[in-house]
């Protein structure tokens, strides 16, 4: 009797599991400047005032409304006061005080009076329109007030959150750390681009491909590439480098044939190899190895980098912490019929139109070769396990690259 084959994995199965096999990544404290893009880990509550301080919102002058009711006025300036400056002093009713953007109003001025309305002068000034009291001044805690939690736990830091944090004086953040993650490329097969191909040698390309994705998705991605298909060769490649990796993302060698150096490499040591019931993308590996989470992805381009998307990447992302894990998704019409496999979601590669009513034109066919397809997409069709066709005009889900 033949051997009997295990069920198809669900996709959404596989998804999960991998999810649940990738952990949150430590809280690190970083420099403000390397915080750009990550999640923040602690709410941040304001310990200072924002502005700390009444400061001047224009260049001009520090009066009393009072002494500038009627106009025009000639005010003797008293004082000449710069941003910066500490050493204050009081505005004596009946003068000014010229002052410039961002610094300190002097006790005894309620108002600022813009350089525009006045002769600019420097041992008096004539101001030739009146004011309220508050004018162009801003009032310290106007912005943000002392104990105001100004950035919560979970918020992506964008460049003007970081800019928020140092304005209250932050040095520092704590943020989930990025997910350092090893991209181990394999096949005796493979040349690096560059050199000269020989006889049933190919360029290697899910290295970069995979190592650039994982970068788009936030994490750090560490290439080892040219492992051959030896699995003495395949452990000595990764046994000093597991120690610092929060996951090892390998391509290639995973599926039922002779020479499979990763399914040879990891079966019974932690790793299980199944096949998930999708198109492209069907064999898979998934487990622990020496304690490190291992994503074995299948080794055609295409079938990788589907693989990634669906997988690997919103694993990554929810083990950095962010609340947001899945690429944006769509629904548009398909602008030519498609056939799907029977049992397995199907994900096709396209081209969304929206200028031309929503419509989404299939790229290349199904073959999980079909690279230059992929590189020209920028969205992935996704097929349902349980249709197998779908007519011009279906409405189907785009899952955006």
């Amino acid at each position: 009797m033949g051997a009997v084959s295990k069920p198809l994995t669900r996709v959404a199965d596989h998804k999960a599991d991998l999810a649940g096999l990738v952990g949150l990544t430590p809280v690190v404290d970083l420099p403000l400047a390397d915080c750009t893009g990550l999640v923040l880990a602690r709410d941040l509550v304001a310990p200072i005032a924002l502005p700390p301080f009444d400061n001047s919102a224009m260049d001009g002058y520090a009066v009393r409304a009072a002494d500038v009711a009627v106009t025009p006025v000639v005010l003797p300036v008293a004082e000449d006061v710069p941003a910066g400056r500490g050493d204050l002093v009081p505005l004596v009713p009946g003068t000014a005080h010229r002052i410039m953007t961002g610094a300190p109003v002097p006790p005894g001025a309620d108002a600022v009076v813009q350089v525009e309305w006045t002769d600019g002068g420097t041992a008096t000034v004539r101001i030739d329109r009146s004011v309220v009291a508050g004018a162009n001044v801003r009032s310290a805690g106007d912005d943000v007030a002392p104990g105001t939690t100004v950035l919560t736990a979970g918020t992506v830091l964008t460049a003007p959150r970081l800019g928020l944090a140092a304005a209250l004086g932050s040095a520092t953040l704590p943020v989930r750390r990025p997910a350092r993650v090893l991209v181990l490329s394999t096949g005796s097969e493979l040349v690096e681009p560059g050199r000269e191909l020989t006889p049933g040698t190919i360029y290697e390309s899910n290295g970069v491909m995979l190592a650039a994705a994982v970068r788009e998705a936030g994490a750090h991605a560490e290439l080892l590439r040219f492992v051959p298909d030896d699995a003495d060769a395949f452990h000595a490649a990764i046994a000093d480098r597991l120690g610092s990796v929060d996951l090892l993302l390998t391509s290639g060698g995973v599926s039922a044939g002779a020479y499979e150096v990763v399914k040879d490499a990891f079966t019974g040591r932690g790793v299980e190899f199944r096949r998930v019931a999708m198109q492209p993308g069907g064999p898979q590996g998934i487990g622990r190895y020496q304690g490190v989470p291992v994503a074995a992805l299948p080794g055609n381009p295409v079938s990788a980098h589907v693989s990634f998307e669906v997988f690997v990447r919103p694993a990554l992302r929810a083990a950095m912490g962010f609340a947001d894990v899945e690429r944006p998704t769509t629904t548009a019409a398909l602008s030519a019929a498609l056939t799907s496999p029977e049992g397995r979601t199907q994900f096709r590669r396209g081209a969304y139109e929206p200028e031309s009513g929503r419509v989404v034109t299939p790229v290349g066919g199904p073959g999980s070769h079909l690279l230059s397809a992929l590189a020209i997409s920028d969205c992935l069709i996704e097929i349902p396990a349980d249709v197998t066709e779908l007519p011009a005009g279906a409405e189907v889900v785009l899952r955006f690259l």
